[in-house]
């Protein structure tokens, strides 16, 4: 039941995203296009109170409710880029904007971009575990929430995951192709 209602929240959000966008572009729309666009977020309020109903109403917890929370914390930490990765596409395509922005390929720039996203990462995960550790509390018995807190170690290892491919383009930065750099040389 709660994972249909995690892939509808999914769901959602980009209807949110579309509908906005189609709204601020080719209808012109500017106000009402952020206005569905602001609505975002409250597909994560609304994950989150269903998440609590459901624990709080006698539901055992289980991986689910993790999933819920670790939704919550990347769409939170996550989700602005994601509209302004969809917002620009769109920009481009239908209001004749800049070609979209593309993360650096090489280097210094590309450690710097990956640490950003290991930084995101870090707060989606923060942000899960707070979720995680408020519905174990909100809903009182910790035997019944043993399998939220293991919840919490994934967090730590996607985090760890991320940390490690961060400090390796730190480390081993990628070099761009011989002929990339002698145009680059030669400009």
């Amino acid at each position: 039941m709660l994972i249909a209602f995690i892939i509808g929240c999914e769901i959602a959000f980009w209807i949110f995203v579309a509908a906005g966008l189609i709204a601020r572009y080719p209808l012109r729309l500017r106000r009402t296009g952020m206005a569905l666009l602001a609505c975002t977020p409250i597909v994560d309020v609304v994950l989150l109170i269903a998440t609590v109903i459901h624990l709080r109403s006698g539901g055992e917890a289980h991986a689910t409710h993790g999933l819920a929370a670790a939704y919550i914390g990347f769409s939170v930490a996550f989700g602005h880029d994601m509209i302004r990765w969809a917002d620009q596409r769109f920009a481009h395509r239908f209001a004749g904007g800049p070609p979209p922005w593309k993360p650096p390929k090489y280097g210094r720039e590309r450690a710097r971009y990956e640490w950003r996203l290991w930084f995101k990462a870090l707060l989606g995960a923060a942000i899960a575990c707070v979720v995680l550790l408020g519905c174990a509390l909100f809903v009182g018995d910790f035997e019944r929430s043993e399998p939220l807190f293991a919840w919490m170690s994934r967090m730590g290892g996607i985090v760890t995951i991320w940390f490690f491919i961060a400090l390796s383009y730190t480390i081993w930065p990628k070099q761009p192709p011989a002929r990339e750099q002698a145009r680059t040389d030669a400009a």
